[in-house]
């Protein structure tokens, strides 16, 4: 047995969400990874209790699976000349058969219930709002001469995109009898989520009754300083459109119907610029105007419901670092079942509800919720027997203000549990979000463990699934108690004779960047770090794709009080700076701006500290490319044992 490695992470099928195929079945969606290449394809397979079969070619690159209700036939997007267009094929054989050819491809797409049609969202251009005009703006476009991005929005990039280019999306109703395409809302100009991080194909859904559309999409004006989702509702015959939501707060999002067509259920933020806000579940009852909170009690913030075949809500919550299956009854909502990470959802014709389950030893595989509240295997796509696993352990001790911290604890293969050994700190981003008991395809833990090192994944103050008090507690003070809990945990390993005091080091991404480079320029007991996509001067930030949370995070907008901008700005205490550090960065990446790595990088190197900078022009806040990322993990590991070993 041998510990996991970068190159046996990329040999893994990633298993994606499943489809419900009715009897027992389910389609589900295995991408694996053609290193050589440098891509990565995705295959339907049919699952069911003695069934386990490819329904799609190798090199078909399906995904997005959704099976008609009479479960006859699929349909999935899959590439037509660098496009994804929609397809469709017979669950029991045939060839599939591509039935749409629109300009810029198709995002997904989801049966009516009455089985006469897809509802189809696929992007078009601002201003070009029909197909063939698209078509004829991207020739234009590709003929010009010059590129140039003029805007006068507030919010003008996402992630890796720039929204000057105008894209937008529109829902289609394709008829299978006729397979004519309409546009349902053929004037649509606003902006939904971005695929790069949130998949607007999981923000609509279809009336039971076939006759409406409800979906959540941005509602805030030019320039859009302040992004604000709202719910919306479109008459699929006549095309009238209603906002829902007129008055909601901040983000409402993810509308999904009752069986019955009566009530609406979605999500619902209330502190506007605040994305780790606590989401509550809301019902709308449609033929009344009112919006009832259903999960206020629950001090947990909701994600994935969905209604099951008798008429109640199931959804996940994040719990101490793990994740609960709720399910939600008119006496409120209690836990079906808690174990690793929980995501994706389905539930089939007979009230089965299916999901992917994963954890820190453990990638995702497809589950079954028995009726005992115990999730059953379904799917075993990956392999992971002959692993040689870190032994993983869960700790609470005293952080920041003496208040109690979760942090797991991951010992190298087959390592004396009790000898001396060094310490990696990897940091989670966020900060609103946690190092939970969850399977990451990017800075998985296992591959630093098996290089040697006792890993610590420390879910500081300002982590989610602790709470709203804990998530907010942060807020203004970017670095004072992340900074001590980390100091907290590495003070409790060395007291525990765990780790070699000369031989920390600190690694994170985006915020978890940050904190490794604030960290670094107030102490020097840290031996290296690694900041990939790293904050490291909140003056800088004004160039990211969002800029509308600053007060929350930071205290105050730069031209209010640069003082309290300062405060916590790794920037500002430069001259703390000392420990070698490994600078990473995307140039695509927008999220955080390439220019905050080169900063850090530039003033490491003016200070004469041992420095070294990886660029990525291709990659954006993440690193994504096989090749690419077996070179990070490479780089980083060298960086590693040349200061730690």
């Amino acid at each position: 047995m041998q510990p996991l490695t970068a190159h046996r992470l990329w040999e893994l099928p990633r298993v994606g969400a499943p489809a419900v195929a009715g009897a027992g079945r389910l389609v589900v969606p295995v991408t694996t990874n053609d290193v050589a290449a440098n891509e990565g394809k995705s295959r339907l397979w049919l699952i069911g209790d003695r069934v386990k079969r490819p329904l799609t070619p190798e090199e078909l690159n399906a995904s997005k699976p959704v099976v008609s209700p009479d479960r006859q036939q699929i349909a999935f997007i899959a590439p037509v000349d660098g496009q994804k267009q929609l397809h469709l094929l017979g669950l029991e054989g045939d060839e599939p058969v591509a039935v749409t050819d629109l300009p810029l491809g198709t995002l997904g797409a989801k049966w009516l219930p009455n089985g006469q049609g897809l509802v189809i969202l696929a992007y078009l251009f601002n201003g070009h709002l029909t197909p063939e005009e698209t078509s004829e703006e991207m020739k234009r476009r590709t003929e010009a001469k010059f590129v140039v991005h003029a805007t006068e929005l507030a919010t003008y990039r996402y992630w890796d995109t720039w929204l000057t280019t105008g894209e937008v999306p529109h829902l289609f109703l394709f008829d299978i009898e006729t397979s004519e395409l309409t546009d349902l809302m053929p004037k649509a100009t606003r902006w939904w989520a971005w695929p790069s991080t949130d998949d607007p194909w999981d923000c609509f859904d279809i009336s039971p009754d076939s006759r409406f559309v409800a979906f959540s999409a941005d509602a805030s004006l030019p320039p859009h300083r302040q992004l604000r989702h709202s719910i919306f509702e479109i008459e699929i015959e006549s095309g009238t459109e209603t906002e829902l939501t007129p008055e909601a707060p901040a983000h409402a999002t993810r509308p999904r119907y009752s069986p019955g067509g009566d009530a609406l259920l979605y999500g619902q933020q209330l502190l506007a610029g605040f994305y780790g806000d606590r989401v509550r579940l809301v019902i709308h009852p449609r033929a009344t105007d009112l919006h009832r909170v259903i999960t206020e009690d629950l001090d947990r913030s909701a994600e994935g419901w969905e209604f099951d075949g008798h008429g109640d809500i199931v959804f996940f919550a994040e719990d101490q670092a793990r994740t609960t299956l709720y399910r939600l009854t008119e006496r409120g909502p209690y836990p079906l079942t808690t174990g690793g990470t929980l995501a994706s959802p389905v539930i089939d014709d007979h009230g089965t509800v299916f999901l992917l389950r994963h954890s820190l030893q453990q990638p995702p595989e497809v589950v079954r919720l028995d009726a005992n509240d115990t999730l059953e295997p379904v799917t075993n796509f990956d392999d992971v027997k002959a692993v040689d696993w870190g032994a993983v352990e869960d700790h609470t001790i005293p952080g920041a203000d003496a208040e109690p911290i979760q942090f797991f604890l991951i010992h190298p293969p087959g390592a004396d549990p009790t000898a001396r050994l060094p310490l990696l700190h990897l940091i989670h981003g966020g900060p609103h979000a946690c190092f939970g008991d969850s399977w990451q395809w990017r800075w998985q833990a296992q591959i630093f463990a098996g290089m040697g090192y006792r890993v610590a994944l420390v879910n500081y103050h300002g982590s989610t699934s602790f709470g709203q008090k804990y998530t907010e507690s942060i807020l203004g003070a970017w670095g004072d108690k992340p900074y001590r809990d980390l100091e907290a945990v590495t003070d409790h390993l060395i007291g525990a004779g765990l780790v070699v005091e000369t031989a920390m080091g600190l690694a994170g991404g985006s915020y978890g960047g940050y904190l490794a480079a604030f960290v670094t320029s107030q102490t020097d007991r840290y031996a290296c770090a690694v900041v990939h996509a790293g904050v490291t001067n909140f003056g800088g930030t004004y160039a990211s794709d969002l800029t509308s949370g600053r007060p929350q995070s930071f205290g105050a907008e730069i031209f209010e009080d640069r003082a309290q901008i300062d405060l916590y700005s790794p920037s500002s205490h430069a001259s703390g700076y000392n420990t070698p550090t490994l600078v990473i960065h995307g140039e695509r990446d927008y999220r955080v701006p390439h220019t905050q790595g080169l900063e850090l990088y530039g003033v490491l190197k003016a200070k004469g500290v041992p420095a070294r900078l990886l660029y990525f022009p291709a990659e954006n806040h993440w690193i994504l490319a096989p090749q690419a990322s077996l070179y990070w993990y490479e780089e980083v590991e060298k960086w590693l044992n040349l200061y730690l070993k």
